[in-house]
């Protein structure tokens, strides 16, 4: 979708990208459906139209319920959902109020499609998501109700099912809850529903989905739906926001009664809460949570915080899945986590004074002030200061690790799969790219990932397939991952299960093979990777330091992306966080783990020499009250002549 154009008259009405309203149950979305319907070129399906177009045949239950993943959207069954799906585009079209129009597209709130968008995004490689949350107490009280009043029936002969006609999306788990009360039932309806969507949207660029919750929309729904609409590129009006308020008005006068809940439960509305928070103001403390009361919060092993003593040194970790980049710092306490908020933090770069890191679409670089240091609290704690000096606009290009070289940043552009420098004129300026892509474009061939250093210039890559079409990779993804020499551009490697964050240390080429949670040596002679040590995660992001060689694990999502490999047998057991390996050894000596929120690491970087650093943001008083002229600029000025 997004590409094909129909001509009316001299104005042609472009077909745009399908948008999906998803959200657990009872959490506003059909609200938000139903107002978004109603703004200009939008197409809204009655709540059964895609089962129709065959999104639902055969129609025989089966022990997954409603819930379809990416593998599922076979060629056959994708080009029949598109056909239909463009011809009822063509019938919008010829509709004469379609004169005025730029563009159509299908809107679906279909509340099956909440365990779905794995493969609704496979059948539409553009389309956007909307996700809905709401807090689940009250949701799940909603939801009880209409269990019991039979008014949102489903399933109504689902087979071998003993209890009341099946209500709402019919979850993977449904045959385990045959014995189970309504409110059993609900709540592991609405967990089910959820893990689904927390794990399927995470796999998906942000930039294609926007989340807002139900008490948003309550509290402020002009302001709310008109975000919306912008983040959609739809027309407002007032009645977009129109089914909110109305639904506004029903809380005020039939408040929902409030449910006991679980900690599952509790925990998943926690993600939730999160995704919408904004960053906390900082303290005493800057960004470091209350150990015990935060999602943020992690545990280590004792001898941890020793290791960051030993190395007189910090280290920085970027885990793009909760924005946030942390720098894990040695106190009198123990480790100290110092949290900074940023839009999908990925490739990490420590060159001297400055810092430099990639996120969604910019790159931000930083550079220390010692000087600023000791005026920050509390009073003699810190010994560096890293204030922003630069911040550099690329677009959505999937920047993934970055180096410095011959005194440039160096990016890798996923998307565009290339390596990349940056100008003051241009998004980025592409300096090299695989042999075998045959052109500069968007759309992730190989997913080029990785880059390492060698003599100040790139010397190495990491690709997860040999392709030149647009995610190709995907194809072999458990073995298809290769090393390739920058130089040559010849692989030098093969055969690896998603390699990332290759790194030159000791005068030798290391590697994570991510698929198997494994950190290897390469022999470059042979191709032949020597597996050093497992960890319990899949490893992406490595730092070196003498024999100790820190290493980042990632939980594994249940999406395709993830599917067929390894490690994905041991899903159960998978850690986040940040394990320390002597590699001498080939043993774990400590790791640091967290708990909650924050289960993907994307990269790890060391600041050497700097114990306790601060990383100031744009409206601290430290970046705003401090100042850094060159040597000679007391001295070199001068009268402006008149």
């Amino acid at each position: 979708m997004g590409h094909t154009v129909h001509l009316m008259g001299d104005s042609p009405i472009e077909k745009s990208a399908p948008i999906f309203v998803v959200a657990p149950p009872c959490s506003g979305g059909d609200q938000l459906t139903a107002g978004l319907g109603t703004s200009p070129g939008v197409l809204p399906l009655p709540r059964n139209d895609l089962a129709v177009a065959g999104l639902d045949r055969p129609p025989a239950v089966t022990g997954a319920g409603h819930r379809l993943e990416a593998g599922a959207a076979t060629e056959e069954r994708a080009a029949s959902i598109r056909t239909w799906v463009d011809r009822r585009l063509d019938e919008a079209i010829e509709q004469p109020a379609a004169r005025v129009l730029d563009s159509v597209r299908i809107l679906s709130g279909m509340p099956r499609n909440s365990l779905r968008v794995g493969f609704l995004d496979a059948v539409f490689p553009d389309c956007r998501f909307i996700l809905v949350h709401r807090e689940p107490a009250p949701a799940l009280a909603e939801a009880e109700a209409l269990w019991a009043s039979g008014s949102a029936v489903t399933e109504p002969d689902l087979p071998g099912w003993p209890g009341p006609p099946w209500s709402l999306p019919l979850i993977p788990e449904w045959a385990t809850l045959a014995e189970a009360s309504i409110p059993e039932i609900a709540a592991a309806q609405w967990q089910a529903v959820s893990r689904a969507l927390l794990d399927d949207l995470e796999a998906i660029p942000p930039d294609r989905w926007c989340l807002t919750s139900y008490e948003h929309l309550i509290a402020k729904p002009e302001d709310e739906t008109q975000r919306i609409c912008r983040f959609l590129d739809l027309g407002w009006h007032a009645n977009v926001a129109a089914p909110i308020r109305a639904a506004a008005g029903r809380e005020r006068v039939n408040p929902t009664q409030p449910v006991r809940i679980s900690e599952t439960t509790e925990r998943l509305g926690r993600r939730f809460t999160a995704l919408t928070a904004e960053p906390a103001k900082p303290r005493r403390n800057p960004g470091a949570p209350a150990e015990g009361e935060s999602p943020l919060r992690s545990v280590y092993t004792a001898g941890f915080p020793d290791l960051l003593e030993r190395m007189g040194s910090s280290v920085l970790v970027s885990t793009y899945q909760s924005g946030r980049l942390i720098c894990l710092r040695r106190d009198t306490a123990g480790l100290n986590t110092h949290f900074r908020a940023f839009d999908r933090p990925m490739g990490i770069a420590v060159s001297d004074e400055r810092l430099i890191v990639g996120t969604r679409s910019e790159v931000f670089e930083y550079r220390n002030l010692p000087e600023a240091a000791p005026k920050l609290e509390p009073a003699g704690s810190h010994d560096a200061c890293y204030l922003p000096r630069i911040r550099h606009q690329t677009g959505d290009i999937a920047i993934h690790d970055i180096e410095v070289a011959g005194g440039e940043a160096w990016i890798v552009a996923t998307a565009f799969s290339c390596l990349a420098t940056l100008d003051g004129t241009h998004s980025f300026v592409p300096r090299w790219k695989p042999p075998f892509i045959s052109r500069l474009a968007p759309g992730d061939r190989c997913h080029l990932n990785g880059m390492t250093v060698v003599g100040d210039r790139p010397a190495y890559v990491t690709i997860l397939g040999r392709s030149d079409e647009p995610g190709g990779w995907r194809k072999d993804k458990a073995t298809g991952g290769m090393i390739l020499e920058v130089e040559s551009g010849e692989p030098v490697a093969t055969g690896i299960s998603m390699p990332h964050s290759p790194r030159w240390h000791r005068g030798g080429l290391w590697v994570l093979e991510s698929g198997r949670g494994a950190l290897c040596r390469v022999d470059l002679n042979t191709g032949e990777l020597e597996t050093v040590v497992e960890v319990p995660g899949f490893t992406r992001g490595l730092a070196f330091a003498g024999n100790l060689a820190l290493v980042g694990l990632s939980q594994i999502r249940e999406t395709a992306t993830f599917g067929g490999l390894p490690i994905a047998e041991k899903r159960g057991e998978l850690q986040s966080g940040v394990w320390a390996v002597d590699i001498d050894r080939g043993e774990v000596i400590g790791f640091l783990r967290f708990e909650e929120l924050v289960q993907e690491i994307f990269d790890i970087a060391i600041l050497p020499g700097r114990r306790f650093p601060e990383i100031a943001e744009p409206d601290s008083t430290a970046a705003l009250n401090s100042f850094d002229l060159p040597a000679e600029a007391a001295t070199s000025f001068s009268s402006p002549s008149s």
